[in-house]
């Protein structure tokens, strides 16, 4: 699984698991989602749309250190408690297919955050205007 696949998977997860179910219990949750237990590869895109900026407002006061995650990707990743180093970020530009040099990171980061919540978007996330590009 990639770097971008981890990051939707925790933003939207977090949504998933914060939506109260119908089912109204643990025991027919867990049968009625039994097949879909082998998580596929890829996260597959939210019935309904995943409020980005809620997800990770709830995620950002608990944290315990303030983290500017809408303009930070290193805040970002720091948030979703995943790997922010430059390596890690040099990964994600790959995935993302950035076309400028990972050796200016502090271009690479700007084009990474606004990058970022541009593909959330596409993939069933709200997220608030201006974030993305």
């Amino acid at each position: 699984m990639g770097l971008f696949s981890t990051i939707m998977s925790k933003i939207f997860g977090h949504a998933e698991a914060a939506t109260p179910t119908t089912s109204g219990t643990a025991d027919a949750q867990a049968s009625a989602g039994a097949p879909a237990a082998a998580a596929p590869a890829t996260p597959a895109t939210p019935a309904a749309p995943v409020d980005v900026d809620a997800v990770l407002s709830d995620l950002a006061s608990k944290a315990g250190q303030p983290l500017n995650y809408k303009t930070s990707i290193v805040d970002l990743l720091k948030l979703l408690g995943l790997d922010s180093s430059l390596e890690a970020r040099k990964q994600l530009a790959g995935e993302l297919h950035y076309t400028g040099s990972t050796d200016d990171s502090a271009t690479m980061n700007v084009w990474l955050i606004k990058q970022v919540y541009a593909e959330l978007a596409k993939n069933g996330g709200k997220v608030p205007e201006g974030w993305a590009h």
